[in-house]
């Protein structure tokens, strides 16, 4: 089996790359400098030339807050590329998985979002990735959409890392508390990933590593696993925490699907948040 991957340079795509490899799936994996996903025609080339069986399209536009003045650039790259590499699917009757968020949700409630409730994104940025959405399932049906959340990986920024960044420079944080969801490893959601995409069992679904928490109290975890219990950790209401782009209260995502179709669960959080300190630090 061939694949091609997507956004291979970021924290997911660079993992997914690696787990194909460990398989002995050719993974080809492409960026920008390789793939504009905006230019059709450069879409059209690369994954016919690649001569693959399936796409994994993790590339996509991910600044939260440079989105709401960006909504135009935003829509092009997660919308209208995503739409092109789907095109090039289609006419080749190859897989596509499309990675998406929990963002096309609108955050509100206490009960975990199921993978076909109704959309309701309440950002640009979750907009942006509601269309990536609709340009896959009104192309395709031989796609998997996996809505992620809270993601971390070796490559790329991320919330641990600012954290480790931010406790080492000022000795104290303060951080958001109202706002539930799962931290998610990219290197144990690539194995998920690739689980997939061998298999024809297509559809919606949802990944995050198992258990749930706020922002501080994954603050909190993180510091005690890095050995820093001096940093001082106050917690925070999201109205008091400026930012552009409105956040999900509600980021609490079923996974009752991946058992259902017989995926392996990850594991849980706290336990990938110990192995991801190992690699990193």
């Amino acid at each position: 089996m061939r694949v091609l991957v997507t956004g291979a340079k970021g924290q997911l795509g660079h993992d997914v790359v690696n787990e194909l490899e460990k398989r002995g799936i050719t993974g080809i994996g492409v960026d920008i400098d390789e793939m504009d996903i905006t230019d059709p025609a450069a879409c059209r080339r690369v994954i016919t030339d690649a001569d693959v069986d399936a796409v994994i399209h993790c590339a996509a536009y991910t600044a939260v807050d440079a989105a709401e003045d960006n909504a135009e650039l935003c829509n092009k790259i997660n919308g209208e590329g995503t739409a092109n590499i789907a095109d090039v699917c289609r006419d080749l009757d190859i897989k596509m998985m499309y990675i998406s968020t929990d963002y096309v949700f609108n955050g509100q409630g206490v009960r975990p979002w199921e993978p076909d409730d109704e959309r309701e994104p309440l950002n640009a940025y979750g907009m942006s990735k509601y269309l990536g959405e609709l340009a896959v399932e009104e192309r395709l049906t031989k796609y998997f959409i996996v809505r992620i959340a809270w993601v971390f990986g070796v490559n790329g920024k991320n919330f641990i890392k600012t954290m480790l960044r931010l406790g080492e420079e000022r000795g104290a944080v303060t951080v958001v508390d109202d706002q539930i969801g799962s931290p998610t490893y990219t290197y144990d959601l690539a194995r998920l990933l690739v689980d997939m995409i061998v298999t024809d069992k297509y559809g919606r679904y949802h990944a995050t590593n198992e258990g749930l928490c706020s922002w501080y109290e994954f603050a909190v975890e993180i510091f005690k696993q890095a050995g820093m219990d001096n940093v001082k950790v106050t917690p925070t209401d999201s109205a008091s925490y400026a930012a552009k782009a409105r956040r999900p209260m509600n980021s609490r995502i079923s996974k009752e699907k991946l058992t259902e179709m017989g995926f392996e669960r990850l594991p849980q959080w706290q336990d990938a948040l110990r192995r991801y300190l190992k690699e990193i630090r």
